[in-house]
């Protein structure tokens, strides 16, 4: 083919591409300029995911009239004039893309009024060509709707995913420039129904209520740099960190929950989400990670916004000198205002002795087949100096009676078989025989329930609110029955009794995250996908110290399990140390 120069539509079109990858991303757009143009209220509204419609509007300065249909040009924007102005961005927005590339793709009608001016100006567009130009009533502000998007690119429509996962996108989205400007009222509608409002009080801490909850809320630490935390350098006093982060006992089981801004821009940064997670060394469960909502501030010429298309992601001049100020002071404040947990056995959960022994055998005493002596079996006790092993080899794939010895690093069970030596996880091996004992309840629809004395009210984010939607009838079937309870508060009437002793509140919001990541199963594989991850969440957890009797219960359940060698979710349950391996590594051999 011969080489051509693309027509301007079509290069509107391919550089849209960039800038708008789902419905989230014009909403993007849309609230940094709203906030740039100086908004102290700003309202979205959204149908059918974004698919059919976006509005945003605000109260800023407005759109003069003779500047309406120029705002839609590429690269016009009123932040820069200069490639010097980049060292000194102090807007969210900059280079001009956003409405140009958010017209190509959608039918877009933009009405505003500026200060001054007696009447507003309505602007049409239609695939980046103007339809319609008008002038109109209209309170001081913007107010942008874009309708069908991608409509003319059939190529990104189809990628688009399921309406609650766009929505759920864009509840994310809002809720973090609430919590990056708290000063200013943000109000969600999702397919007329209010979904998130925010105060607008300049307080941090109303606004983590709203998105977190009150309990959620009130276990939050505060974090100013300001105050008392010490800078090495001048460097390092020149960067401000500020913000919430959760105590130790409040944790969940992704990094999701992990929000950055940097100079009020909302980014994705590992090194600074490791540093948080440095900052709680020896603080949390393994595999477990904090709630944070942190502002880092710094002079604009220390930071480069200009490296992603849509401007996620920057990069710091002095990177090792941002990464020690955010460890330190949320190390700092987690030192000075944490309840740290004590070690031993009653940390993990905080209940007692007995109480934590109901879930290792299930919901009563008679389904823990403590020690047990049976037909077939020799012991090492007494006289006969021959190793514990059955008289005839078990069936293949099931495993050989085993012989607890101990527990090592609260984690492992170690237990001696006739191939050798055992290392059995404990919260592994807990997860399998809960899974297949709630599947088995499962399949004959007689799932045992334990009904609370009084219903158990759960305050979830606005993501964890959409999510239970989806998922609330296979809770049901799994034995948990949720009902609304109004805004993003429910009400737990029951609980599977398979499960056991669990902190219901942290269980049904983990499970719910847990079940966010995944892609949506097929109809046969919910029940499935929804037992593991109860599972995970109901069993007996690393660093719980087991007695000598929990260890024998939950070793003979495992024995009875069709797959006893891995968890519901693949990893291995136990590694197995051969006998010849052990005397060859003795010298014996």
């Amino acid at each position: 083919m011969p080489i051509r120069i693309l027509s301007p539509k079509v290069a509107s079109q391919i550089a849209a591409g960039e800038v708008i990858e789902r419905p989230a991303s014009v909403v993007k757009e849309l609230l940094e300029n709203a906030i740039d143009a100086k908004a102290d209220s700003i309202h979205v509204e959204v149908r059918q995911g974004g698919r059919r419609l976006m509005s945003v509007a605000d109260n800023g300065m407005g759109i003069p009239a003779a500047e309406v249909e120029l705002a839609f040009a590429r690269h016009a924007t009123s932040k820069l004039q200069d490639v010097s102005d980049l060292e000194h961005i102090t807007t969210l927005g900059f280079r001009g893309e956003a409405l140009a590339s958010i017209a190509s793709v959608s039918q877009t009608t933009l009405v505003t009024r500026a200060a001054g001016e007696e009447l507003g100006t309505r602007l049409r567009i239609e695939g980046a060509q103007a339809a319609r130009n008008e002038r109109c009533g209209h309170p001081q502000g913007t107010t942008v709707r874009v309708e069908n998007l991608f409509y003319n690119v059939p190529a990104r429509l189809k990628f688009l995913r399921r309406d609650a996962t766009e929505r759920k996108h864009i509840d994310a989205l809002v809720t973090r420039y609430a919590m990056a400007y708290p000063g200013l009222r943000f109000v969600l509608e999702n397919d007329g129904r209010l979904s998130f409002r925010s105060p607008g009080s300049g307080a941090l801490l109303d606004v983590l209520i709203e998105v977190y909850g009150l309990e959620a809320a009130q276990q939050m630490i505060a974090v100013d740099s300001s105050l008392g935390a010490r800078s090495a350098t001048p460097r390092d006093a020149s960067i401000a960190v500020t913000g919430y982060v959760s105590q130790p006992a409040l944790h969940r089981g992704t990094r999701e929950q992990i929000t950055l801004f940097v100079n009020g821009r909302w980014v994705r940064d590992r090194g600074l989400t490791f540093a948080i997670e440095q900052a709680y060394h020896t603080l949390l469960p393994v595999n477990r990670h904090p709630l944070a909502v942190l502002s880092v501030t710094l002079p604009p010429q220390e930071v480069d916004v200009n490296v992603h298309p849509t401007k996620s992601e920057v990069k710091f001049r002095h990177r090792d000198a941002v990464f020690r100020a955010v460890q330190r002071n949320v190390r700092e404040a987690l030192l000075a205002n944490a309840d740290i947990p004590s070690a031993g056995p009653l940390a993990a959960g905080g209940t007692g002795w007995a109480e934590r022994r109901a879930p290792l055998g299930g919901a009563t005493q008679h389904e823990m087949p403590f020690p047990r002596q049976e037909a077939g079996y020799r012991t090492s006790l007494g006289a006969d100096t021959q190793p514990w092993f059955p008289e005839t080899p078990p069936d293949p794939g099931k495993l050989p009676p085993l012989r607890v010895l101990g527990q090592m690093a609260q984690c492992y069970i170690v237990a001696e078989g006739p191939e050798g030596m055992y290392l059995i996880d404990q919260h592994a091996a807990h997860e399998r025989v809960l899974y297949e004992r709630l599947l088995a309840q499962q399949a004959t629809a007689q799932v045992a329930v334990q009904h609370l004395l009084e219903p158990l009210t759960v305050e979830l984010t606005p993501a964890q609110s959409e999510e239970l939607e989806t998922w609330l009838e296979p809770l049901l079937k799994l034995g948990f029955e949720v009902e609304p309870f109004g805004g993003h508060t429910v009400l737990v009437r029951a609980i599977p009794t398979t499960l056991g002793r669990i902190d219901v509140r942290q269980t049904l919001a983990g499970i719910l995250d847990d079940l966010s990541l995944e892609q949506t199963p097929l109809a046969d594989e919910i029940d499935a996908q929804m037992a593991a991850a109860a599972c995970k969440r109901g069993a007996v957890k690393a660093g719980q110290t087991l007695g000598e009797e929990e260890m024998r219960a939950l070793v003979r359940q495992l024995e009875e399990t069709t797959s006893p060698r891995t968890c519901p979710h693949g990893r291995p349950t136990m590694i197995l140390l051969g006998q010849a391996w052990l005397e060859r590594e003795f010298g014996r051999r």
